[in-house]
């Protein structure tokens, strides 16, 4: 059986190259970012959402070093290329790349989205990149929370059987 071909060697550089004729025509570009560490329903249920603000949805998927430094040493369980390959293969989706800052305010920078989404346990006050967002005339929005559903919560879980 052959591995299904989702590109996990993107960088944000490569990304913006691909959307900025999208944008021309039109097209509304969302982002959003996290850890996704062990896919559950809470995230497949929060990039839908996000999915469903635009028309390109792109998808920054921590590093597994800053996920080390934002979780802690016994993090991540998956590696990058994993995650990547799992968060590139919904069809919510249509790019996802890894970066390394511990937030994502370099990549917005660069990709300057017209959204940029996060969960419903956050605040856009309470986020950098909400200032890096509004500075170029783009959004922050706050989308659900799927209570009962969490990385840790599953890791738990796992740890108790």
């Amino acid at each position: 059986m052959k591995m299904m071909e989702v590109p996990t060697d993107l960088g944000v550089e490569d990304i913006r190259k691909i959307v900025e004729p999208l944008r021309k025509m039109g097209k509304t570009l969302v982002t959003t970012n996290g850890c996704f560490d062990l896919l559950h329903t809470g995230h497949v249920k929060y990039l839908h959402d996000a999915s469903r603000l635009g028309d390109i949805l792109v998808v920054g998927i921590n590093s597994d070093r800053s996920v080390s430094r934002l979780k802690g040493p016994s993090r991540p369980i998956r590696n990058e290329r994993d995650r990547i390959l799992l968060i590139g293969s919904l069809k919510t989706v249509d790019y996802a790349f890894v970066f390394n800052e511990p937030d994502p305010c370099a990549f917005l920078g660069v990709l300057q989205p017209d959204i940029h989404v996060k969960g419903g346990d956050y605040s856009p006050a309470d986020l950098p990149e909400t200032a890096v967002v509004e500075r170029y005339g783009g959004r922050v929005v706050i989308v659900p929370f799927t209570e009962g559903y969490s990385t840790t919560r599953l890791i738990a879980a796992i740890q108790t059987k």
